[in-house]
């Protein structure tokens, strides 16, 4: 999916396909300590695990990251 159509993020997705589908994907993942564009598992790694990895609640970060397409004007 490309950035400008709804997205919904999902646990199973994974971590690039978040990153590709919004520009604000990044900022939610660096602001729970997960610097995952820099990882090289971000193409094989899920949300759920990547959140699972950094001892994050993934229901908090799928949420934030829903929440995205609703804030970009």
């Amino acid at each position: 999916m490309l950035w400008g159509s709804m997205t919904t993020f999902h646990k199973d997705m994974s971590i690039t396909a978040a990153l590709e589908a919004h520009p604000g994907a990044r900022g939610v993942f660096e602001r729970h300590g997960m610097s995952c564009c820099l990882c090289l598992g971000a193409n094989s790694e899920s949300v759920e695990a990547g959140a699972i990895m950094h001892s994050v609640s993934v229901d908090e970060i799928v949420e934030e990251l829903n929440q995205l397409d609703k804030e970009t004007p």
